[in-house]
Order: C-alpha cells, then structure tokens, then sequence
C-alpha cells in the first residue's frame, strides 16, 4: 500500500467506527502514529512474527517496570527536553540552570527539613566517601530564593535507589530541602556510583541489539521549584567518570557537570561535624521567572509514591 491508501485504511478502521464520543486529541495521535506504524511496515517488510515479538517486548518491558528506563536508553527522554528548549527559546524565556531528565526512579513524599539535611541512613559510612553537596538558589538576576524547595535523590554505592531497592532504608539518599534564608541548601550524603540496566532486562536487550553499552555516570537528580518560578527538572553528572560524555540515557548536558574536591582540612572537617576526609561539590541553581503563556514545564506523569 502506499501512503493515502495507508492513512485512508486507518481512517476507515478508527475514526469512521465510531459511535460515542471522541477525544480529539487522542484519536488524532492514534491516526498519526498508526499510519507511521504501518508505513514503517510496507517500508521494512516488517514479517507478522516481528510484530507479534515487539507486541510480546512490550508486555514483558511492562511487567518489568522498564519502559521508563527504555524512553531515557533511546533517547525519548531527552528529546522531550530538546522540545521544551525550543519552546522556551520561541516563547523568550532565556538563561537559569539546565533541564535535564527525570529518570524513572524519583518516590514523592521524602523528609523534609530547611537548609540542611543528611540523606544516607549511615549503613554505607565505611565503605564509601562522604559528600557534601551545597550550593544557592538564586534567580538568574542573582537574588536569593528563600524557602525554595529542592528535591534531591541519588543511587549508593551499587548504583542501587532505595524504594526500587528494598534492602535499602526507607527514603535513604532521597530528601527535600527548603532554601534557608540566604537561598543555601546542604547535603550531608555519599558519593553516588553510576549504574547500568540490568543485564538480562527488556532496555539492555534492545540495547545489545543496537550495539550500545547501558551505563550511566554517577550523578544526583534534582526537582527545585518556588512560588513565581519555573519548576527545574535536571541533575548533575559528576567529573571524571568514565561515563560522563557516553551515558546511555544522553542526560550529561554543558552547565551540568560538577566537580567533586577532596577535602582534607581538619577546621572543615570539623566545620562540617565530621572526623575524616570528605569530597565537595557546590551545585548553584537559578530558576527562570513564570511568565504569561510560558509553555509548562511540570509533567503529568505517573510516579511511585512512599
């Protein structure tokens, strides 16, 4: 078939059957991609096995809890944050901190406190460094934010996340943390350790099929929003893994790079309540200013919840 023969054939199938209401909006995504999906079959001789074994990938990446995972490994993900930029651009908003993924693995309800917060549970104390993330949140003139909220989530030392992970903690290495009067946040955590899909799981098999690795960097998700601002989705990769430039999820972006500095100083060791060697990052924010028909920048989407 060619493609009018194609798009008349689906009309026929999913818009001419009706006899209840319509929703628009989904009968017009469902045409457009059921056209595409068929056409892709004309073109590439899709065989009815192949369909059938993608159908049966779907279900079993389904029942795996991995189609989240497989949208950032193809790059999904990402290219939904390319579009957001565009429209930002095309609508005038300029500058703050980069967007960047969310990732599948963000549980709402952590503790929350202002200003400061540990967020390991200490079961990894000897066996890891420990980290001291603080930064400001600012607007991109500069002024302090007071009171912004900054969600915080990273993996341990086995690339693990808690609630996912049921050997960990509840909410260990996942907290809120409400900017103090001075719009300055600290966490008191562990050095994250990149991770990898699982190796016998429904991403990493389509990835093997494409040639590419499924690794990702060490790195630490934020959510920051505030009261008149857009809400910021990104996170940091950390300098000098492997990984940086190469993650599977194509989350590393330029301004979302930290460096972690050994800190040795016995009066910051103290300073900081703690009585060994620790690594430092500062990770500064800016949000942008809300303004009129500025496109949205908070996603619907479903998300696990503690």
């Amino acid at each position: 078939m060619n493609r009018q023969e194609i798009d008349a054939l689906v009309k026929q199938m999913n818009v001419d059957t009706a006899t209840g209401e319509v929703d628009q909006r989904v009968q017009s995504i469902v045409v457009r991609l059921l056209g595409d999906l068929f056409q892709a079959i004309e073109d590439l001789d899709i065989q009815p096995s192949e369909v059938w074994k993608g159908l049966e990938y779907f279900t079993d990446a389904g029942q795996a809890n991995e189609l989240g995972l497989l949208a950032a490994g193809l790059g999904l993900e990402h290219y939904l944050d390319l579009r957001a930029d565009e429209a930002d651009a095309k609508a005038g908003i300029t500058g703050g901190t980069p967007r960047t993924i969310e990732g599948p693995l963000y549980v709402a309800g952590a503790p929350e406190s202002v200003g400061f917060a540990r967020m390991d549970d200490g079961s990894e104390s000897d066996k890891i460094d420990t980290l001291i993330i603080e930064g400001k949140v600012t607007d991109t003139d500069g002024n302090i934010i007071e009171g912004a909220k900054v969600e915080v989530w990273h993996a341990n030392s086995l690339g693990n996340y808690s609630f996912f992970d049921k050997s960990q903690s509840d909410f260990n290495l996942r907290r809120t943390i409400l900017a103090d009067a001075a719009g300055k946040y600290v966490a008191l955590t562990t050095m994250p350790v990149g991770y990898g899909c699982p190796p016998e799981g429904t991403t990493q098999f389509v990835l093997n099929k494409l040639g590419r690795h499924g690794n990702r960097p060490s790195h630490v998700h934020y959510f920051v929003s505030a009261p008149g601002f857009r809400k910021l989705t990104t996170q940091f990769n950390i300098e000098g893994d492997q990984y940086l430039w190469d993650d599977f999820a194509f989350a590393t972006r330029d301004g979302l790079v930290a460096t972690a500095v050994d800190v040795s100083d016995q009066a910051e060791m103290q300073r900081h309540g703690l009585d060994k060697p620790f690594k430092h990052i500062t990770f500064n924010i800016e949000l942008v200013k809300d303004i009129d028909a500025a496109p949205s920048t908070e996603v619907d989407r479903r998300r696990a919840s503690a």
